[in-house]
């Protein structure tokens, strides 16, 4: 019992081991909320990437029927 006692003692008043706890208890509160961040991030990539994906897309089209015309135009 006195050792044990002794050695929280020693651990209570250790600054360095203080500031290594609240560094852990930060860091375990934060855990969820950058999880969350992350998510959010990854959506948004996501959503660029669909969004030039569509754009890409869209230039094809209008470049495959500007050629399409223009080879009507010469035919005609």
């Amino acid at each position: 019992m006195a050792d044990k006692t002794a050695t929280e003692n020693r651990f209570a008043h250790d600054p360095q081991r203080r500031i290594a706890a609240a560094t852990a208890i930060g860091m375990h509160a934060l855990k969820p909320m950058i999880h969350f961040q992350v998510s959010m991030l990854r959506m948004w990539a996501d959503s660029i990437e669909r969004l030039a994906g569509n754009y890409e897309k869209g230039l094809e089209e209008r470049a495959s029927t500007a050629e399409e015309q223009s080879d009507r135009e010469r035919a005609a």
